[in-house]
């Protein structure tokens, strides 16, 4: 039986009888809701102990690309869905602009549940996993790649792509490029478009048509290599 958690008086937990691996929450034969009410009930690291909620992946099951952020941010964890807050409608005015169908893409993260450090008034401020947090959630990211079998799988930061191509590999040498993959027809990076709403004003500009060129990358690998049923790109 695992540790029932210790309350501390700030509100926070310890002691959650963590197993280290979302593995041992999979359901066996698993369906994307099927792991979606799983996940909520994770308890593979202690992320979830301070996070509102799991956070899980969402779109087509067939989706035709994947994008695969780092984690849900302080908005995706109170409302409970991938990339709904200011980093989110940056990544639909990419799509958008590239001519990628956001009805035809998944999106998830490499972890599930919303990491940070309290700051004042109640604000949260963002703090990145650690390895063994991306690690004990990458049963979920594998599944739901098995599952939705997508095309094209789109890392947005160096966590996700990490997480999908080895702690060796760097988004700034590789980005935008296809990269070959057993994960995918291919696997693209690029920045997490949090990066390009942090970056100082007088290179945001920059950064933004930079992150949009790579999107655009992405839709002619679509145009040029379609899914054989579909396409995500207009």
């Amino acid at each position: 039986m695992p540790a029932k958690p210790l309350h501390l008086s700030n509100g926070r937990v310890t002691n959650a009888g963590l197993t280290g691996s979302a593995a041992d929450f999979i359901p066996s034969n698993p369906t994307l809701p099927k792991l979606r009410t799983a996940a909520a009930r994770c308890r593979g690291c202690d992320l979830w102990i301070n996070a509102t909620q799991t956070v899980f992946g969402e779109g087509p099951s067939d989706g035709v690309a994947m994008f695969v952020g780092e984690q849900p941010g302080d908005q995706e964890d109170r409302l409970g869905h991938p990339f709904v807050g200011p980093a989110g409608k940056l990544l639909d005015a990419g799509l958008e602009h590239a001519g990628i169908d956001r009805s035809r893409v998944y999106l998830t993260n490499a972890v599930k549940h919303f990491k940070f450090v309290p700051i004042e008034r109640g604000r949260r401020l963002h703090k990145k996993p650690s390895l063994g947090e991306v690690r004990a959630c990458k049963p979920w990211l594998m599944e739901e790649i098995r599952l939705v079998q997508p095309s094209v799988i789109v890392a947005l930061g160096a966590t996700a792509a990490q997480a999908l191509l080895g702690r060796d590999f760097r988004v700034t040498q590789q980005r935008g490029k296809p990269i070959p993959s057993e994960l995918a027809k291919a696997v693209f990076a690029t920045v997490h478009p949090s990066a390009v709403l942090r970056a100082p004003a007088e290179t945001r500009g920059q950064a933004k048509a930079d992150f949009f060129a790579d999107l655009k990358a992405v839709a002619r690998y679509l145009k040029c290599h379609p899914a054989q049923s579909q396409s995500a790109a207009k």
